[in-house]
This record gives C-alpha cells, sequence and structure tokens, in this order.
C-alpha cells in the first residue's frame, strides 16, 4: 500500500470511525454530552495511527503487543483500534493480505512502517 494510497483510507475511516465512537460514547452517557467536545482524556492513537496499526496487524506482522510498542500504547489499545476500524475497511472493500515478513523487535515494525515501497519490491 501507498503512502496516497494510506492517506486516501485514512480519509474515508476517520469520519465514519469519529461518528462510531460518539454514537458509542452517547449510548455510554445515556444522555447528552456535559463537557465541550475536546475536553477530557485525549486518545493515545490518533486516527492515521489506528488505520496503519490495524493495516499492519491484518498483514499479520507480529504481535499486538509488538505492533503496539512504536505508537507507545500496549496490545489492548491495538485491539480496540482494529475492532473499530477493521469493519470499516471491509465495508469499503479493502482486504489486507498477509504479509511473508514477521517483526520480532519493534524496531522491525518501525522499518516496515516507515519504509516507502517501490515498483520492484512492496513491503506493503
Amino acid at each position: 500500500m501507498t503512502e496516497p494510497a494510506l492517506d486516501g483510507l485514512v480519509e474515508q475511516v476517520s469520519q465514519r470511525l469519529d461518528e462510531l465512537r460518539e454514537h458509542g460514547r452517547s449510548q455510554q452517557r445515556g444522555r447528552d454530552r456535559i463537557r465541550a467536545r475536546g475536553a477530557g482524556a485525549k486518545d493515545r492513537l490518533t486516527t492515521a495511527d489506528r488505520v496503519l496499526a490495524t493495516v499492519l496487524y491484518l498483514r499479520k506482522l507480529g504481535t499486538r503487543d509488538l505492533i503496539g510498542q512504536p505508537f507507545g500504547v500496549n496490545g489492548s489499545t491495538i485491539t480496540r483500534a482494529v475492532q473499530q476500524v477493521q469493519p470499516f475497511l471491509a465495508e469499503n472493500g479493502h482486504t489486507i493480505p498477509p504479509s511473508a515478513a514477521r517483526c520480532r523487535i519493534p524496531a522491525d515494525v518501525t522499518a516496515i512502517s516507515s519504509s516507502r515501497p517501490t515498483k520492484t519490491n512492496s513491503t506493503w
């Protein structure tokens, strides 16, 4: 997946993901919002990070804990991100095939996620 393709995917998913998260929070509260939007605890992952982490996980490059380390989060945060983003990927017809590469340390995940695919060697 090229960087422009990933950016397009983030744009597609971000609005729907924000709507889903707001609806879920509204259901939890059982009433209208009391605080202003943006108040309270901040998310550990941006929408772009959520999409990238989901793509890395679906490529089966490593465990959730390993994928979470470069983002500074634990495996349960990656699990929530995958559970939120994966339905939108499927809804938009994006299938992420598994990779033959496997990561053993966080530096491997960082190297794969920051590399740019070429015509002859596509890491995505």
